[in-house]
């Protein structure tokens, strides 16, 4: 044995083995077909993977299993995706998987969904660029099979929900090879004639490889540019399409996109009912109004005839002429009222009524001294009385000092008659209806006058007037 060489255990040999496996083949696809597969209890699946001259061992645990989108079976031909190692135990190596798809449809998928990425990136498939469907289309054409199931279901549900919906088939294979070709032709074909309202692309379910030519890009790109709205209805409803994201509306199934096409007879009915009331219920109540407004303007017109014009005239005009009347009665009886009082005033300060006033006012001026010099005396005879016992020249000195008021009293008395003052030579001046003449300004030259002196009056006439400087 050679010096540098050293022994190694069967365990240490699968170790080197497994590191060098896993460190050359750390992420490999291996396309083969399934064999040996066992499903233990434990959820893990183990197969083989083969081709016409090798096989390799191959495992696929539980935590991956759960997300396949198909059943394996033996014989299938699938394609792998997972890292070498070694299975110690039995010294075997093993393709320990994380992915697993058919064959075809694996590869078909990737090429699938890297030109999605493309035309998306592109803005092929934006929102903004969608195109509303009309509420009520009069014509639609349908691209699909004329032999499949598919067009009798549309036309069932359409004839069901909306029978006054125009339908054209155009035939249209819709697999294989030249479908796509066919499929574009026909579309751009449909939007170019200007006869349809929508365009509705139709298939039932099937495969990847079945659906393929509704994933070409040349289809894909010519329903993007149609001006007519395009409904894509490609398989089930798990199924997608290019034409799905690149048409206006994706509908779930061909059936689906008959109901989103169509609108319900029975709804439309009742929606047209409903309109159909309002309109009346509008239509009763302008009638209602236009009717209002014609009575008004009648009235308006009756009101401005010359008949009923001269009317209201005459009617105001009695009306002013009985207000005119009731105000002229008012008045009249004010002004009566005030000369009926005016005349009172003038009664009660008539100059004869004045004269008599006065004359009574100096008859009781006249007997007041004779009266208060009675009282007076009846005074002083009391208090002579009361003073009886006192000396002498008490009493007269005060009989004088009495006396000597009483004398005032009685000058005073004499001063302020009106006899006393014409008794000095003066008189009282008089108009003929009994005023007293003040100022010059209180006669008129020629007019007669009445002058009281203390024997009688005189009657007098005014020559002229001489004012006091």
């Amino acid at each position: 044995m050679p010096r540098d060489e050293r022994i190694l255990s069967p365990s240490q040999l699968n170790t080197l083995a497994r590191d060098l496996l896993e460190g050359s083949f750390p992420n490999v696809l291996v396309e083969g077909e399934i064999g040996s597969l066992a499903r233990p209890g434990s959820g893990h699946l183990y197969f083989n993977l083969k081709d016409a001259r090798a096989q390799v061992r191959c495992a696929l645990f539980k935590p991956k299993s759960q997300w396949l989108k198909f059943t394996p079976r033996d014989g299938m031909r699938v394609v792998a995706r997972g890292r070498l190692t070694l299975y110690e135990p039995r010294g075997d190596y093993q393709l320990v998987c994380d992915t697993l798809e058919e064959a075809g449809e694996g590869a078909l998928r990737r090429a699938l969904e890297e030109l999605k990425a493309r035309l998306q990136a592109e803005g092929l498939f934006d929102p903004d660029r969608k195109r509303p469907l009309p509420e009520f289309p009069r014509r639609i054409a349908v691209l699909t099979s004329p032999t499949g199931a598919v067009i009798r279901d549309i036309l069932s549900v359409l004839r069901r929900r909306f029978p006054l919906l125009e339908v054209e088939l155009l035939p249209v294979p819709v697999q294989g090879e030249g479908a796509a070709a066919q499929i574009r032709t026909q579309l751009l074909r449909a939007d170019a004639c200007g006869r349809y309202d929508v365009l509705l692309l139709a298939r039932g379910g099937g495969s990847l490889e079945d659906l393929w030519a509704f994933n070409d890009e040349a289809l894909a790109r010519a329903v993007a540019t149609c001006v007519t709205p395009v409904i894509s209805a490609i398989g089930h409803e798990t199924d997608f399409s290019l034409t799905d994201f690149a048409a206006d509306v994706r509908a779930p199934t061909p059936s689906a996109a008959a109901e989103v096409l169509a609108p319900d007879a029975a709804a439309l009915a009742t929606r047209l009912a409903a309109l159909q009331r309002r309109l009346q219920g509008a239509q009763a109540h302008l009638l209602r109004q236009a009717m209002q407004r014609a009575d008004r303007g009648f009235l308006r017109l009756h009101a401005q005839r010359p008949q009923a014009r001269l009317q209201a005239q005459a009617q105001r005009l009695q009306q002013a002429r009985q207000r005119l009347q009731a105000a002229l009665q008012r008045r009249l009886e004010q002004d009566d009222a005030r000369l009926r009082h005016a005349g009172a005033v003038l009664r009660a300060h008539h100059p004869r009524r004045q004269l008599e006033r006065l004359r009574q006012r100096l008859d009781a001026l006249q007997a007041q001294p004779r009266r208060l010099l009675d009282q007076r005396l009846r005074t002083l005879r009391l208090r002579l009385q009361a003073l009886a016992g006192r000396p002498q020249a008490l009493v007269a000195t005060r009989l004088q000092h009495d006396a000597l008021r009483l004398r005032g009293l009685v000058r005073s008395l004499d001063l302020v008659r009106p006899t006393a003052t014409i008794l000095r030579g003066f008189s009282i001046l008089q108009r003929e209806q009994g005023q007293v003449v003040r100022r010059i300004a209180d006669v008129t030259l020629g007019e007669r006058l009445r002058a009281s002196v203390s024997d009688g009056q005189l009657l007098l006439r005014v020559e002229g007037c001489e004012p006091r400087e």
